[in-house]
């Protein structure tokens, strides 16, 4: 009996290149912190480091808000061969279900978190699952923690593919001032949701994420419902009593969840770090209509929110038999 499985050998060269372009990427977002600091570091104690503090006075003097002011997308970036490979991994695949009027702003709600969000990077901060085919005249800014930017280099890189941080002020930087066509895509469940991450589950922090709601409210943005079917099944992770009430005590402390997670390796199937090739499809919603609100109540707040989630249950309810891997499943929101 054979414990491990291993990759054969005729492994056409197409695959080769998905799994390296996804062990890559795997890296940057993993280690990119620890990479962009040492490279900083080094190059300071080097005949380099005037690029080092060069680098500092730009960021204090003009660049430190940049990822609270729209960003700096670089279009090449998003276009790199790199990001078909990345996607035709698992396949990720962007489904739309209406067109987006070029006019007017939105904000993305994006289910589940999973565990690091694959889906959400391969489809809205790169083209390699086409997004400006799919949706031309819009501009999608994917958000993250504004801790992400806070590392010398990497905020560049993150920048560069269109990311932004998720914060108000970000997100009506986006939705009012960059003008018409622009979407700020927010994982809603955030960390909390990525410890619901299981393989088949359809579990969803939302019952009380009402920050998005009234965000949209304020700046006019219309609202639209993204699910991910597969997002939970590309990792596997560790599931304890005693784990999880770790997990959630370091979670309210420090805003991350520790998810203990595996999947498969490089070069074999049976262990490692490395996603699996799962389907990712991404239904992208109708767009939920949004009357501007400078002072929303929290009348309006509540209602928009209902809506917003039964526009969410019946995108999922209408598309599970199509695309999940476990249709029986009923969208669970916590």
């Amino acid at each position: 009996m054979t414990l491990i499985r291993f990759a054969p050998l005729s492994m056409p060269f197409p695959r080769r290149l998905q799994t390296l372009a996804v062990l890559t990427v795997s890296i940057l977002g993993g280690l990119g912190p620890l990479l962009g600091t040492a490279t900083f570091l080094v190059m300071l104690f080097t005949p380099l480091s005037i690029i080092s503090i060069l680098y500092v006075g730009v960021l204090f003097l003009w660049d430190f808000d940049k990822p609270s002011r729209g960003g700096r997308c670089f279009t090449l970036m998003r276009r790199l061969p790199i990001w078909k490979y990345f996607c035709d991994y698992f396949p990720i695949t962007l489904i739309k279900t209406q067109d987006l009027k070029t006019n007017e702003n939105y904000i993305f709600g994006y289910h589940p978190h999973g565990v690091i969000s694959s889906g959400a990077l391969g489809s809205f901060a790169t083209e390699g699952a086409h997004f400006s085919k799919l949706f031309p005249g819009i501009t999608p800014h994917l958000l993250t923690l504004k801790f992400n930017f806070r590392w010398p280099f990497h905020r560049d890189y993150l920048m560069s593919l269109g990311l932004c941080d998720v914060s108000k002020e970000s997100i009506t930087y986006i939705c009012t001032k960059k003008g018409a066509g622009n979407a700020a895509v927010v994982v809603i469940g955030g960390a909390a949701e990525s410890l619901e991450a299981y393989p088949g589950a359809a579990t969803l922090t939302l019952k009380n994420r009402k920050g998005f709601v009234k965000m949209a409210l304020k700046t006019g943005a219309h609202l639209v419902p993204v699910y991910a079917f597969g997002e939970n099944d590309l990792l596997n992770q560790a599931k304890y009593p005693m784990l999880r009430k770790f997990q959630e005590m370091f979670r309210k402390w420090s805003g991350i969840a520790p998810v203990m997670f595996y999947g498969r390796g490089i070069f074999q199937y049976s262990f490692g770090l490395m996603p699996f090739r799962v389907p990712v499809s991404i239904v992208v919603g109708a767009p939920i209509k949004v009357k501007k609100s400078t002072n929303p109540s929290q009348e309006e707040i509540d209602s928009l929110h209902a809506e917003y989630i039964d526009e969410l249950t019946n995108l999922y309810n209408e598309n599970k038999k199509i695309y999940s891997q476990n249709p029986e499943v009923e969208l669970k929101i916590i």
